[in-house]
Protein backbone atom coordinates (compact mmCIF):
# COMPACT_ATOMS: atom_id res chain seq x y z
CA UNK A 1 0.00 0.00 0.00
CA UNK A 2 2.67 2.47 1.03
CA UNK A 3 4.47 1.44 -2.24
CA UNK A 4 1.06 2.12 -4.36
CA UNK A 5 0.79 5.67 -2.65
CA UNK A 6 4.28 6.87 -3.44
CA UNK A 7 3.27 5.91 -6.87
CA UNK A 8 -0.01 8.36 -6.97
CA UNK A 9 1.73 11.16 -5.15
CA UNK A 10 4.62 11.50 -7.53
CA UNK A 11 5.36 14.03 -9.77
CA UNK A 12 4.34 14.67 -13.85
CA UNK A 13 7.89 13.71 -14.79
CA UNK A 14 7.92 11.01 -12.49
CA UNK A 15 4.90 9.42 -13.29
CA UNK A 16 5.31 9.81 -17.37
CA UNK A 17 9.00 7.93 -16.64
CA UNK A 18 6.54 5.31 -14.71
CA UNK A 19 4.36 5.26 -17.79
CA UNK A 20 7.37 4.51 -20.76
CA UNK A 21 8.34 1.22 -18.75
CA UNK A 22 4.55 0.53 -18.62
CA UNK A 23 5.07 1.13 -22.01
CA UNK A 24 8.17 -1.03 -22.37
CA UNK A 25 7.20 -3.63 -20.25
CA UNK A 26 4.02 -3.99 -22.27
CA UNK A 27 5.90 -4.00 -25.83
CA UNK A 28 8.36 -7.01 -24.29
CA UNK A 29 5.46 -8.96 -23.08
CA UNK A 30 3.84 -8.87 -26.74
CA UNK A 31 7.29 -9.97 -28.20
CA UNK A 32 7.49 -12.96 -25.53
CA UNK A 33 3.83 -13.94 -26.34
CA UNK A 34 4.45 -13.73 -29.75
CA UNK A 35 7.27 -16.26 -29.81
CA UNK A 36 4.97 -18.24 -28.03
CA UNK A 37 2.20 -18.21 -30.61
CA UNK A 38 5.05 -18.98 -33.52
CA UNK A 39 5.94 -21.89 -31.56
CA UNK A 40 2.31 -22.97 -30.95
CA UNK A 41 1.64 -22.85 -35.00
CA UNK A 42 5.18 -24.26 -36.50
CA UNK A 43 6.34 -27.46 -35.60
CA UNK A 44 9.97 -26.16 -36.46
CA UNK A 45 11.21 -25.70 -33.11
CA UNK A 46 14.37 -24.21 -34.21
CA UNK A 47 12.84 -21.32 -35.69
CA UNK A 48 10.88 -20.47 -32.16
CA UNK A 49 14.05 -20.93 -30.24
CA UNK A 50 15.60 -18.09 -32.35
CA UNK A 51 12.82 -15.86 -32.13
CA UNK A 52 12.73 -16.26 -28.57
CA UNK A 53 16.42 -15.58 -28.22
CA UNK A 54 15.96 -12.56 -30.17
CA UNK A 55 13.50 -11.15 -27.50
CA UNK A 56 16.53 -11.66 -24.97
CA UNK A 57 17.26 -8.02 -26.26
CA UNK A 58 14.39 -6.14 -26.02
CA UNK A 59 14.04 -7.46 -22.13
CA UNK A 60 17.36 -6.26 -21.15
CA UNK A 61 16.75 -2.88 -22.39
CA UNK A 62 13.80 -2.40 -20.62
CA UNK A 63 14.92 -4.04 -17.43
CA UNK A 64 18.16 -1.65 -17.85
CA UNK A 65 15.65 1.12 -18.34
CA UNK A 66 13.21 0.25 -15.44
CA UNK A 67 16.09 0.31 -13.48
CA UNK A 68 17.17 3.49 -14.19
CA UNK A 69 13.67 5.10 -14.12
CA UNK A 70 13.77 3.36 -10.24
CA UNK A 71 16.96 5.39 -9.31
CA UNK A 72 15.87 8.35 -9.96
CA UNK A 73 12.07 8.13 -8.44
CA UNK A 74 12.49 10.88 -5.42
CA UNK A 75 10.01 9.12 -3.58
CA UNK A 76 11.87 5.94 -2.60
CA UNK A 77 15.13 8.69 -1.62
CA UNK A 78 16.37 8.43 1.68
CA UNK A 79 15.79 11.76 3.58
CA UNK A 80 16.12 12.37 7.31
CA UNK A 81 13.57 11.23 9.53
CA UNK A 82 12.19 8.60 7.69
CA UNK A 83 14.41 6.22 9.26
CA UNK A 84 12.20 7.03 12.68
CA UNK A 85 9.40 5.89 11.65
CA UNK A 86 10.45 2.72 10.03
CA UNK A 87 11.60 3.54 6.21
CA UNK A 88 15.46 3.03 6.01
CA UNK A 89 17.55 2.40 3.16
CA UNK A 90 16.39 -1.31 3.50
CA UNK A 91 12.74 -0.51 3.43
CA UNK A 92 12.82 2.16 0.67
CA UNK A 93 14.65 -0.37 -0.92
CA UNK A 94 12.32 -3.03 -1.19
CA UNK A 95 9.25 -0.06 -1.55
CA UNK A 96 11.35 0.82 -5.23
CA UNK A 97 11.66 -2.84 -6.19
CA UNK A 98 8.01 -2.69 -5.18
CA UNK A 99 6.99 -0.02 -7.69
CA UNK A 100 9.12 -1.04 -10.26
CA UNK A 101 7.68 -4.36 -9.78
CA UNK A 102 3.49 -2.86 -10.20
CA UNK A 103 4.63 -0.82 -13.59
CA UNK A 104 5.92 -3.62 -15.31
CA UNK A 105 3.29 -5.83 -14.10
CA UNK A 106 0.69 -3.35 -14.93
CA UNK A 107 2.83 -3.56 -18.53
CA UNK A 108 2.47 -7.36 -18.92
CA UNK A 109 -1.06 -7.35 -18.38
CA UNK A 110 -1.33 -4.68 -20.87
CA UNK A 111 0.50 -7.09 -23.53
CA UNK A 112 -1.98 -10.37 -22.65
CA UNK A 113 -5.13 -7.99 -23.19
CA UNK A 114 -4.03 -6.99 -26.66
CA UNK A 115 -2.66 -10.72 -26.99
CA UNK A 116 -5.63 -12.11 -26.83
CA UNK A 117 -7.59 -9.31 -28.79
CA UNK A 118 -5.74 -9.45 -31.81
CA UNK A 119 -5.86 -13.68 -31.74
CA UNK A 120 -9.54 -12.70 -31.65
CA UNK A 121 -10.63 -14.02 -27.82
CA UNK A 122 -11.83 -11.18 -26.79
CA UNK A 123 -14.75 -10.78 -29.36
CA UNK A 124 -16.79 -7.42 -29.51
CA UNK A 125 -14.02 -5.30 -30.11
CA UNK A 126 -12.70 -3.48 -32.75
CA UNK A 127 -9.50 -5.17 -34.52
CA UNK A 128 -10.19 -8.70 -32.91
CA UNK A 129 -8.40 -11.07 -34.91
CA UNK A 130 -6.90 -8.48 -36.80
CA UNK A 131 -3.30 -10.37 -36.67
CA UNK A 132 -4.23 -14.13 -37.66
CA UNK A 133 -0.95 -15.43 -39.13
CA UNK A 134 1.39 -15.48 -35.94
CA UNK A 135 -0.49 -15.19 -32.65
CA UNK A 136 -1.72 -19.03 -33.40
CA UNK A 137 -5.72 -18.36 -33.47
CA UNK A 138 -7.82 -21.17 -33.28
CA UNK A 139 -5.34 -23.43 -30.73
CA UNK A 140 -5.69 -23.32 -26.96
CA UNK A 141 -3.34 -20.96 -25.60
CA UNK A 142 -1.06 -22.87 -22.64
CA UNK A 143 -2.00 -20.61 -19.37
CA UNK A 144 0.93 -21.04 -17.53
CA UNK A 145 3.43 -21.11 -20.51
CA UNK A 146 2.17 -17.23 -20.96
CA UNK A 147 2.06 -16.19 -17.45
CA UNK A 148 5.54 -17.47 -16.95
CA UNK A 149 6.64 -15.31 -20.22
CA UNK A 150 4.91 -12.42 -18.76
CA UNK A 151 6.22 -12.40 -14.98
CA UNK A 152 10.09 -12.62 -16.57
CA UNK A 153 10.44 -9.02 -17.21
CA UNK A 154 8.63 -8.12 -13.63
CA UNK A 155 10.95 -10.41 -11.72
CA UNK A 156 13.91 -9.38 -13.70
CA UNK A 157 13.48 -5.87 -13.16
CA UNK A 158 12.29 -5.92 -9.72
CA UNK A 159 15.54 -8.11 -8.79
CA UNK A 160 17.16 -5.84 -10.98
CA UNK A 161 16.68 -2.47 -8.80
CA UNK A 162 16.90 -4.39 -5.42
CA UNK A 163 20.25 -5.26 -6.30
CA UNK A 164 21.34 -1.33 -7.52
CA UNK A 165 19.36 -0.02 -4.82
CA UNK A 166 20.91 -1.86 -1.70
CA UNK A 167 22.72 -0.24 0.83
CA UNK A 168 25.98 -0.84 0.73
CA UNK A 169 28.29 -1.31 3.51
CA UNK A 170 31.11 1.33 4.66
CA UNK A 171 34.64 0.34 3.30
CA UNK A 172 36.48 -1.68 5.97
CA UNK A 173 37.59 0.99 8.79
CA UNK A 174 35.25 4.06 7.65
CA UNK A 175 33.27 3.69 10.84
CA UNK A 176 36.79 4.25 13.28
CA UNK A 177 37.39 7.07 10.99
CA UNK A 178 34.46 8.56 10.68
CA UNK A 179 33.34 8.54 14.86
CA UNK A 180 34.10 12.46 15.83
CA UNK A 181 34.23 12.67 19.30
CA UNK A 182 35.35 16.73 19.66
CA UNK A 183 35.41 17.01 23.07
CA UNK A 184 36.78 14.73 25.85
CA UNK A 185 35.34 12.03 23.46
CA UNK A 186 36.17 8.30 24.42
CA UNK A 187 38.38 7.77 21.21
CA UNK A 188 41.13 9.94 20.36
CA UNK A 189 40.72 8.82 16.31
CA UNK A 190 38.63 11.60 15.02
CA UNK A 191 37.97 12.83 11.51
CA UNK A 192 39.49 16.32 12.26
CA UNK A 193 42.15 16.50 14.33
CA UNK A 194 41.31 18.97 17.13
CA UNK A 195 43.39 21.77 17.79
CA UNK A 196 46.06 22.63 20.80
CA UNK A 197 43.40 25.09 22.27
CA UNK A 198 40.92 22.38 22.40
CA UNK A 199 42.86 19.37 23.54
CA UNK A 200 45.18 21.20 25.90
CA UNK A 201 42.99 23.97 26.87
CA UNK A 202 44.45 24.47 30.54
CA UNK A 203 48.65 23.94 29.08
CA UNK A 204 49.03 19.88 30.40
CA UNK A 205 50.12 18.69 27.32
CA UNK A 206 53.49 21.14 26.46
CA UNK A 207 55.89 18.48 28.09
CA UNK A 208 58.65 16.79 26.38
CA UNK A 209 56.60 13.47 26.16
CA UNK A 210 53.55 15.44 25.04
CA UNK A 211 55.01 16.66 22.31
CA UNK A 212 56.75 13.43 21.50
CA UNK A 213 53.50 11.65 21.45
CA UNK A 214 51.71 14.28 18.99
CA UNK A 215 54.44 13.80 16.91
CA UNK A 216 53.63 9.86 16.53
CA UNK A 217 50.61 10.79 16.14
CA UNK A 218 50.57 12.98 13.25
CA UNK A 219 53.43 11.23 11.43
CA UNK A 220 51.03 9.20 9.66
CA UNK A 221 48.53 11.54 8.38
CA UNK A 222 49.54 12.62 4.88
CA UNK A 223 48.50 16.60 6.62
CA UNK A 224 51.19 16.21 8.95
CA UNK A 225 54.30 16.91 6.46
CA UNK A 226 52.69 19.82 5.03
CA UNK A 227 52.93 21.34 8.29
CA UNK A 228 56.33 21.90 7.96
CA UNK A 229 59.15 21.10 10.70
CA UNK A 230 58.29 23.31 13.02
CA UNK A 231 54.50 22.24 13.95
CA UNK A 232 55.51 19.08 15.41
CA UNK A 233 57.92 21.39 17.74
CA UNK A 234 56.38 24.42 18.64
CA UNK A 235 53.15 22.86 20.58
CA UNK A 236 51.07 25.36 18.38
CA UNK A 237 49.54 22.84 15.40
CA UNK A 238 47.80 25.10 13.87
CA UNK A 239 46.85 23.31 10.36
CA UNK A 240 46.12 20.20 12.60
CA UNK A 241 42.21 21.90 13.24
CA UNK A 242 41.75 22.73 9.70
CA UNK A 243 38.71 21.51 8.36
CA UNK A 244 38.19 18.84 5.45
CA UNK A 245 36.36 21.20 3.29
CA UNK A 246 39.37 23.29 3.12
CA UNK A 247 41.90 20.21 1.87
CA UNK A 248 42.65 19.73 -1.69
CA UNK A 249 40.44 17.12 -3.17
CA UNK A 250 42.16 13.82 -4.61
CA UNK A 251 42.08 13.80 -8.45
CA UNK A 252 39.77 12.16 -10.38
CA UNK A 253 40.80 8.52 -11.29
CA UNK A 254 39.65 7.52 -15.16
CA UNK A 255 36.93 3.96 -15.12
CA UNK A 256 39.02 1.18 -15.29
CA UNK A 257 36.65 -0.20 -17.70
CA UNK A 258 38.37 1.38 -21.02
CA UNK A 259 40.80 -1.11 -21.65
CA UNK A 260 38.71 -4.22 -21.10
CA UNK A 261 35.67 -2.92 -23.63
CA UNK A 262 38.79 -2.28 -26.02
CA UNK A 263 40.09 -5.79 -25.67
CA UNK A 264 35.76 -7.33 -25.55
CA UNK A 265 35.21 -4.60 -28.92
CA UNK A 266 38.54 -6.01 -30.83
CA UNK A 267 36.87 -9.20 -30.18
CA UNK A 268 34.18 -9.01 -31.46
CA UNK A 269 34.71 -7.38 -34.78
CA UNK A 270 37.47 -10.67 -35.24
CA UNK A 271 34.27 -13.04 -34.38
CA UNK A 272 32.34 -11.22 -37.16
CA UNK A 273 35.28 -11.19 -39.18
CA UNK A 274 35.46 -14.73 -39.12
CA UNK A 275 32.04 -15.36 -39.58
CA UNK A 276 32.14 -13.70 -42.80
CA UNK A 277 35.27 -16.23 -43.95
CA UNK A 278 33.27 -19.70 -42.83
CA UNK A 279 29.60 -18.87 -42.98
CA UNK A 280 29.62 -17.49 -46.72
CA UNK A 281 28.37 -14.21 -45.31
CA UNK A 282 24.86 -15.53 -44.10
CA UNK A 283 22.59 -13.56 -41.87
CA UNK A 284 23.79 -12.76 -38.30
CA UNK A 285 20.74 -15.12 -37.04
CA UNK A 286 21.98 -17.78 -39.17
CA UNK A 287 25.58 -17.59 -37.99
CA UNK A 288 26.31 -18.19 -33.82
CA UNK A 289 29.85 -16.89 -34.62
CA UNK A 290 28.15 -13.58 -36.18
CA UNK A 291 25.55 -13.42 -33.42
CA UNK A 292 28.74 -13.89 -30.96
CA UNK A 293 30.41 -11.03 -32.54
CA UNK A 294 27.82 -8.50 -32.45
CA UNK A 295 26.96 -9.04 -28.77
CA UNK A 296 30.85 -9.11 -27.84
CA UNK A 297 30.85 -5.34 -29.71
CA UNK A 298 27.78 -3.87 -28.17
CA UNK A 299 28.84 -5.16 -24.91
CA UNK A 300 32.53 -3.59 -25.62
CA UNK A 301 30.97 0.06 -26.18
CA UNK A 302 29.02 -0.26 -22.92
CA UNK A 303 32.33 -1.37 -21.09
CA UNK A 304 34.26 1.79 -23.09
CA UNK A 305 31.49 4.62 -22.58
CA UNK A 306 32.68 5.69 -19.24
CA UNK A 307 36.26 6.09 -19.78
CA UNK A 308 35.87 7.48 -22.89
CA UNK A 309 33.47 10.37 -21.60
CA UNK A 310 35.98 10.84 -18.81
CA UNK A 311 38.40 11.23 -21.82
CA UNK A 312 36.43 13.98 -23.18
CA UNK A 313 36.54 15.28 -19.77
CA UNK A 314 40.28 15.33 -19.76
CA UNK A 315 40.54 16.67 -23.84
CA UNK A 316 38.35 19.57 -22.81
CA UNK A 317 40.82 20.95 -20.33
CA UNK A 318 43.82 20.60 -22.17
CA UNK A 319 45.41 23.25 -24.44
CA UNK A 320 45.24 26.48 -21.89
CA UNK A 321 41.23 26.06 -21.20
CA UNK A 322 39.48 29.09 -19.54
CA UNK A 323 36.86 28.70 -17.13
CA UNK A 324 33.76 27.46 -19.18
CA UNK A 325 36.10 24.55 -20.12
CA UNK A 326 36.99 23.63 -16.89
CA UNK A 327 33.90 23.99 -15.39
CA UNK A 328 32.48 21.44 -18.61
CA UNK A 329 35.44 19.28 -18.07
CA UNK A 330 35.44 18.75 -14.48
CA UNK A 331 31.41 17.89 -14.36
CA UNK A 332 32.17 15.65 -17.47
CA UNK A 333 35.05 13.62 -15.80
CA UNK A 334 32.82 13.59 -12.33
CA UNK A 335 29.79 11.77 -14.57
CA UNK A 336 31.74 9.94 -16.56
CA UNK A 337 30.28 6.54 -15.20
CA UNK A 338 26.83 8.09 -14.68
CA UNK A 339 26.67 8.97 -18.66
CA UNK A 340 29.35 7.05 -20.50
CA UNK A 341 27.73 3.74 -19.79
CA UNK A 342 24.32 4.40 -21.10
CA UNK A 343 25.87 6.69 -24.03
CA UNK A 344 27.77 3.33 -25.23
CA UNK A 345 24.87 1.22 -24.66
CA UNK A 346 23.16 3.66 -27.44
CA UNK A 347 25.90 3.86 -29.30
CA UNK A 348 26.26 -0.15 -29.73
CA UNK A 349 22.37 -0.04 -30.37
CA UNK A 350 22.88 2.56 -33.29
CA UNK A 351 25.71 0.19 -34.70
CA UNK A 352 23.59 -3.18 -35.05
CA UNK A 353 20.71 -1.24 -36.17
CA UNK A 354 22.95 0.09 -39.20
CA UNK A 355 24.12 -3.54 -39.41
CA UNK A 356 20.98 -5.34 -39.59
CA UNK A 357 20.20 -2.46 -42.03
CA UNK A 358 22.70 -3.88 -44.53
CA UNK A 359 21.62 -6.99 -44.42
CA UNK A 360 17.49 -5.97 -44.76
CA UNK A 361 17.91 -7.30 -48.42
CA UNK A 362 18.88 -10.95 -46.42
CA UNK A 363 15.77 -13.76 -45.71
CA UNK A 364 16.05 -13.49 -41.88
CA UNK A 365 14.13 -15.49 -39.55
CA UNK A 366 12.57 -12.75 -37.58
CA UNK A 367 11.25 -9.77 -39.58
CA UNK A 368 8.14 -8.22 -40.46
CA UNK A 369 6.28 -5.93 -37.80
CA UNK A 370 7.31 -7.78 -35.02
CA UNK A 371 11.13 -7.46 -35.57
CA UNK A 372 10.12 -2.97 -36.58
CA UNK A 373 8.60 -3.42 -32.83
CA UNK A 374 11.57 -4.56 -30.95
CA UNK A 375 14.09 -2.51 -33.20
CA UNK A 376 11.59 0.47 -32.15
CA UNK A 377 11.47 -1.02 -28.42
CA UNK A 378 15.41 -1.36 -27.95
CA UNK A 379 16.36 1.74 -29.37
CA UNK A 380 13.28 3.63 -27.47
CA UNK A 381 14.97 1.88 -24.25
CA UNK A 382 18.69 2.64 -24.59
CA UNK A 383 17.51 6.73 -25.73
CA UNK A 384 15.18 7.42 -22.37
CA UNK A 385 18.08 5.42 -20.20
CA UNK A 386 20.32 7.94 -21.41
CA UNK A 387 17.78 10.73 -20.72
CA UNK A 388 17.33 9.38 -17.78
CA UNK A 389 20.52 9.30 -16.75
CA UNK A 390 21.13 12.59 -17.83
CA UNK A 391 17.66 13.69 -15.40
CA UNK A 392 20.05 11.76 -12.63
CA UNK A 393 23.37 13.41 -13.25
CA UNK A 394 21.74 16.74 -12.57
CA UNK A 395 20.06 15.91 -9.47
CA UNK A 396 23.74 14.59 -8.12
CA UNK A 397 25.20 18.16 -8.73
CA UNK A 398 22.36 20.02 -7.52
CA UNK A 399 23.97 21.37 -4.37
CA UNK A 400 27.26 22.32 -6.42
CA UNK A 401 25.52 24.02 -8.98
CA UNK A 402 23.35 26.02 -6.40
CA UNK A 403 27.01 26.89 -4.98
CA UNK A 404 28.00 28.25 -8.23
CA UNK A 405 24.93 30.29 -8.67
CA UNK A 406 25.50 31.55 -5.00
CA UNK A 407 29.13 32.58 -5.94
CA UNK A 408 27.71 34.72 -8.97
CA UNK A 409 27.83 32.27 -12.24
CA UNK A 410 25.16 33.33 -14.36
CA UNK A 411 22.61 31.06 -15.59
CA UNK A 412 24.05 31.40 -19.30
CA UNK A 413 27.19 30.52 -18.29
CA UNK A 414 26.16 26.57 -16.88
CA UNK A 415 24.01 26.08 -20.10
CA UNK A 416 26.78 26.61 -22.27
CA UNK A 417 29.02 24.48 -19.99
CA UNK A 418 26.37 21.69 -20.52
CA UNK A 419 25.98 22.38 -24.73
CA UNK A 420 29.88 22.18 -24.78
CA UNK A 421 29.57 19.04 -22.33
CA UNK A 422 27.22 17.33 -24.88
CA UNK A 423 28.58 18.62 -28.31
CA UNK A 424 31.95 17.03 -26.97
CA UNK A 425 30.48 13.76 -26.22
CA UNK A 426 28.60 14.21 -29.73
CA UNK A 427 32.10 14.69 -31.34
CA UNK A 428 34.02 11.40 -29.83
CA UNK A 429 31.04 9.06 -29.51
CA UNK A 430 29.55 10.02 -33.24
CA UNK A 431 32.43 9.14 -35.72
CA UNK A 432 33.12 5.61 -32.92
CA UNK A 433 29.38 4.68 -33.98
CA UNK A 434 30.13 5.24 -37.56
CA UNK A 435 33.32 3.46 -37.33
CA UNK A 436 32.39 0.30 -35.51
CA UNK A 437 29.55 -0.01 -37.53
CA UNK A 438 30.76 -0.14 -41.09
CA UNK A 439 33.62 -2.28 -39.60
CA UNK A 440 30.93 -4.70 -38.22
CA UNK A 441 28.80 -4.48 -41.48
CA UNK A 442 31.83 -5.44 -43.96
CA UNK A 443 32.65 -8.62 -43.39
CA UNK A 444 29.04 -9.69 -43.06
CA UNK A 445 27.81 -7.80 -46.28
CA UNK A 446 30.60 -9.63 -48.32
Amino acid sequence: MLALRLTRGARPAVQLRRLLVVAASAGTGFLLLSALGHALSHPDPSASVLRLAWCAVPMAATVHFAVAVARTDPGTRPRPGLSAIGLGPVRLMAISAATTALSCLLGSALALLVFLHLRGDLTGTPFDGAATDFLAVGRPLPLPAALTLLSLVPLSASAAAAVVLRPREPAAGTDRAGRAYRRFGAYRRTAVRESFGAYGRFGKQLGAAARGRRTAEAAPEPDGAANGPDSATDGSDSSAGTPADARPAAPLTPPSGLPWGVTVLAVGLAAEAFASRTGGGGAPGEQPSALLGLVLTAVGLALAGPGLAHLCGRLLQTARPGALRLLAGRVLMTEATRIGRPLGVVCAVLSAAYVMTSLHDREDAFDGPLAVLGVLLVAGCTTATLLTAAVEAKQARAETTAALRRLGAATGTLRRAAVLRAGALLALFGPLTLVVAELSAWPLSR
